[in-house]
């Protein structure tokens, strides 16, 4: 069942995620929508990539962490493709 409190969970927990991976990477983006979309396609790549190796998280700050770590990834990736 759908519940608006988990997307707005989720949205809030991938701003806080995109926001402290664009200051661990050093980016200059002050924008909540990039800041929540980095935060949520960190999500699933962090995900895909603790899972890879065996790790999961249970916690609110467990999959944030998770998140930022994708999302780091994600700032990665895109910095190499844009050059």
């Amino acid at each position: 069942m759908f519940h608006i409190t988990s997307l707005l969970m989720s949205l809030l927990l991938g701003a806080v995620a995109g926001f402290i991976a664009g200051k661990i990477m050093g980016t200059d983006t002050s924008s909540l929508l990039k800041n929540i979309i980095f935060g949520i396609l960190g999500g699933i790549i962090g995900g895909v990539i603790f899972n890879a190796i065996g790790l999961t998280s249970f916690t609110r700050l467990g999959h944030v962490i998770i998140s930022v770590v994708g999302a780091c990834v994600c700032i990665w990736v895109g910095r190499l493709i844009s050059k």
